[in-house]
C-alpha cells in the first residue's frame, strides 16, 4: 500500500505540464521527482544533524525540500531560477531555517557560503547544466562536506568509470577532486513529467588530499587529447598535436586511453612533458 505523501496525482496540461496549478517550464529542465523512497535514500546517505548546513539546487515544487526540513538541520539554502517555485515553496513550507534565493547557482559567488561551511548538497540537478554545476562544485570543494545529486544515468556512469566504455576525461577529472559512489538507479516514471532517460543518485565527497600533477593545467589538456577519439590509439591521438612522443615505447603508444589508469597516464605525461615543454 502506497503511503499518502500529501501530493495529488498531477494532471496533464498542454505543453510540458503543470504541478500545483503552476505550468512547468521545459527550458529549465523541470522534471519533478514523485517517489518518496528515492528522497529517503538521498537523505539517509548523509549525516544530517542540528549543526548541518544544507543547500539545494532547483527546489521545484518542494518534494525534496519538505523532507530535508523534517530532519534536524541548522539551515537550508535553496537556489531556484523559477520565481513561481520560489513563491510556492516559501509559502508552502514556512520555516525559519530555510532561505530561498531566486538565483541561478552558476551565477552565485560561493564566498557567501564561507560563514556556515562545510555544506551538504542534496539536489536533483537540471540535467542540461550538470557539468557546469559539477565544475562549480569542484571550484568550491573546500566549502563542501559531501552530498547526493541526481544526474542522468549515462553521466553517472562516466563520472565513476575506471576503464572501458565511458571512461575518459570526465572520469579522470572529477575523480581527481571527489570520491564518488553510485546509489539508486531511477526510471523515468518516477518523475513528472517523465524524462526520456534513466537517472541515478550519485554520492560525492571532496578528496582531502589531491595527487600532485606536474603542470596541471596542461595535464588536463593532454588527457582530453588522449581521449579525443577514444577508439584510436594514443599514438594516433597524440601525434595530431605538438607532443614529442619519440621516446615513448611503441607498446604504450599502441594502447588506447581507455586501457590506462590515472597513474599510468600521469607517468606518461611526466615523460612527454619533459620532452615537449
Amino acid at each position: 500500500m502506497k503511503k499518502n505523501l500529501g501530493y495529488s496525482q498531477p494532471q496533464k496540461a498542454l505543453g510540458h505540464g503543470q504541478s500545483h496549478g503552476i505550468p512547468l517550464k521545459k527550458q529549465f529542465g523541470q522534471h519533478f521527482l514523485r517517489v518518496q523512497s528515492v528522497i529517503d535514500t538521498m537523505i539517509n546517505a548523509v549525516p544530517l544533524n542540528n549543526k548541518s548546513s544544507v543547500f539545494e539546487i532547483g527546489c521545484g515544487d518542494g518534494f525534496l525540500t519538505r523532507s530535508i526540513l523534517q530532519t534536524p538541520i541548522e539551515r537550508l539554502w535553496i537556489f531556484e531560477i523559477d520565481p513561481d517555485w520560489v513563491a510556492h515553496v516559501t509559502a508552502t513550507y514556512p520555516d525559519n531555517r530555510m532561505e530561498v534565493f531566486l538565483e541561478n547557482i552558476l551565477d552565485v559567488d560561493f564566498d557567501r557560503f564561507k560563514e556556515h561551511a562545510p555544506w551538504i548538497l542534496l539536489a536533483n540537478l537540471p540535467y542540461q547544466v550538470t557539468f557546469p554545476i559539477l565544475r562549480k562544485l569542484k571550484d568550491n570543494r573546500h566549502l563542501l562536506q559531501e552530498g547526493v545529486i541526481m544526474v542522468q544515468e549515462e553521466v553517472a556512469q562516466k563520472v565513476v568509470a575506471s576503464h572501458g566504455r565511458g571512461y575518459g576525461y570526465v572520469s579522470l577529472y572529477f575523480q581527481h577532486f571527489f570520491e564518488w559512489r553510485l546509489l539508486t538507479k531511477i526510471k523515468p516514471d518516477a518523475f513528472y513529467p517523465p524524462p526520456k532517460v534513466d537517472s541515478r543518485l550519485l554520492y560525492f565527497k571532496p578528496r582531502p588530499v589531491l595527487d600532485e600533477i606536474l603542470d596541471e593545467e596542461n595535464f588536463w589538456i593532454f588527457i582530453k587529447r588522449c581521449f579525443i577519439q577514444p577508439r584510436r590509439t594514443l599514438k594516433n591521438n597524440l601525434q595530431m598535436f605538438h607532443y614529442d612522443i619519440s621516446g615513448i615505447s611503441e607498446d604504450i603508444l599502441a594502447l588506447r586511453g581507455q586501457q590506462m589508469n590515472k597513474l599510468q597516464l600521469l607517468a606518461l605525461w611526466k615523460q612527454i612533458s619533459q620532452n615537449t615543454l
